[in-house]
């Protein structure tokens, strides 16, 4: 037992720390693999907030963690996911405060074609279930847009392919938003882009787009990679405007195709899909007015035919106006008469009733109205009085208190305002009093006209005897004086004999009637 103890035991052995072991351990792995590619299957990966990627290398017996610092992860060709197949560059380091190595990774590519297409087809498969490439989703294509978006490289053959399609078939506004189509910068670029056009608001200095082309040349699998990513699939899939896809050949399929609201076999292609032929449009309207002339002609034709076959049916002008007419003649030769004879039976009823109105109601009616009128006369002059009486006073009094006041100010103001309301109250008055003049002269009117004196004027008489009206023959015949009341005036007549003249008798005066 001393002798494990002893500390010679160890002949020339040197000793080490913990420290300068394990520095001469890195010293050692990254001098002999300075520079390393490693083919393996993609395990763990971690993705904290500092933006260090961590994953882990692995095959059927091993394990290497791998490491790819902030700005080399942003540069890597293809980013890990947990089985995909890679082959890692990058040198082989230690970490001495866990006691291992590890790789640090400068770029990473997908280990042959087999592996990209199964981390192709597992992508597909999450963000279709998603309901990204679901055709519901998918928008129309504007017919004929304004403003046309495209997004490709500015110094390749596509965009000149693009300009000159659309400068054949229907020049429209281009905006040009250039981006990388491979590399590590195709897919953050492509997805600004999207977003980019989007932002754009209507009626801004920068027109908004009706529709966007994304667009790129044919190419290898990797090469068009960048339109595989995630973050451009949900870019195109967020895109309010609508999307063409036209990346690579006809052959050649991208998830974006999928998700993109038409998708293009080339970009020559989503040129002539974006817009019409204009000498074609031009044409088809051509015709459509050609054939619109056509039909109303025709329309015009065939109504003015029908027309004329519904006039022969109908019956002719004359024959519909003639019964009309006649009976027109007829009636316009019978109207004279039926007027002459309304207007004699009218004033045959008047005289029937004109001879029952009794002269003493009328004459009743008349001192009735002649009563009430001088009644209204005598109350009419106090009634004129007082007003203008109580107007001299308030006058007087108004007067009285404006004197001094006038006076003290002595302004010829003062004496207008007094005048002009001297002259009011004159106005007042008199207005008051033609007022009632007026209504006086209505009132002696309307006596006028129902008093019996305005029926002597239409040739009738007032017959008398001793103070009372006759209204009979016989009446008249046993009166000894007739009174005859005309428009102008009285008549008397002599007395008349009671008894009956006998031969040898001088003759009588003549009867009335």
């Amino acid at each position: 037992m001393s002798d494990l103890l002893d500390t010679d035991s160890g002949g020339n052995a040197p000793e080490f720390t913990v420290s300068e072991l394990s520095g001469a351990v890195k010293r050692v792995i990254e001098g002999e693999f300075a520079h390393v590619r490693v083919r393996g299957e993609v395990g763990r990966v971690s993705r904290p907030a500092s933006g260090h990627l961590y994953f882990d290398l692995k095959d059927d017996r091993s394990v290497i963690a791998a490491i790819s610092w902030k700005g080399q992860a942003a540069r890597l060709t293809a980013k890990p996911e947990e089985g995909m197949e890679v082959i890692a560059i990058g040198r082989l380091t230690t970490f001495p405060g866990q006691s291992k190595y590890q790789l640090i990774v400068d770029d990473l590519i997908p280990a042959g074609a087999g592996a990209l297409m199964a981390m192709l087809e597992k992508r597909k498969a999450m963000l279709a279930a998603e309901g990204l490439f679901d055709t519901a989703r998918k928008q129309m294509i504007p017919y004929l847009p304004g403003v046309i978006g495209v997004i490709t490289s500015p110094s390749g053959a596509v965009i000149r392919d693009i300009l000159h399609r659309l400068r054949d078939r229907f020049p429209r506004h281009v905006l040009i938003w250039p981006v990388a189509v491979q590399g590590a910068n195709c897919a953050p670029e492509v997805a600004a882009a999207i977003a980019g056009f989007n932002a754009i608001q209507p009626g801004g200095p920068i027109p908004r787009p009706d529709v966007l082309i994304v667009a790129r040349g044919g190419g290898s699998l990797e090469d068009l990679w960048g339109f595989n990513e995630e973050v451009v699939v949900r870019a195109a899939a967020a895109s309010a405007i609508p999307l063409i896809s036209a990346v690579g050949h006809e052959t050649d399929t991208t998830l974006i195709d999928f998700v993109a609201d038409l998708r293009a076999p080339t970009p020559t292609a989503a040129a002539e899909l974006a817009v019409p032929v204009r000498l074609e449009l031009i044409a088809t309207l051509d015709a459509f007015a050609a054939r619109q002339s056509h039909a109303l002609g025709q329309g015009l034709t065939r109504r003015g035919q029908r027309l004329r076959d519904l006039a022969r049916a109908l019956p002719r002008l004359e024959a519909l106006t003639a019964p009309a007419s006649q009976r027109l003649d007829l009636m316009s030769e019978r109207l004279p008469n039926a007027l002459a004879q309304t207007a004699a039976r009218k004033r045959t009823a008047f005289a029937e009733r004109a001879a029952h109105i009794r002269p003493r109601l009328l004459a009743d009616l008349a001192a009735r109205l002649r009563e009430r009128l001088a009644a209204r006369a005598d109350r009419l002059g106090p009634a004129l009085a007082r007003p203008v009486a109580q107007g001299r006073r308030d006058l007087t009094r108004l007067g009285a208190r404006l004197q001094p006041v006038m006076l003290a100010r002595g302004t010829a103001e003062h004496r207008k305002d007094f005048d002009a309301l001297t002259a009011r109250l004159a106005r007042a008055a008199t207005a008051q009093a033609e007022g009632w003049r007026a209504r006086l002269d209505g009132l002696d009117r309307m006596r006028q006209t129902l008093g019996y004196t305005e029926t002597l004027k239409r040739g009738f008489a007032v017959v008398r005897a001793e103070g009372t009206v006759l209204t009979t023959k016989a009446a008249a015949e046993t009166a000894a004086t007739l009174e005859v009341e005309f428009q102008d005036g009285r008549l008397t007549l002599g007395a008349r004999p009671t008894r009956k003249q006998k031969p040898g008798d001088p003759p009588m005066q003549g009867s009335l009637f």
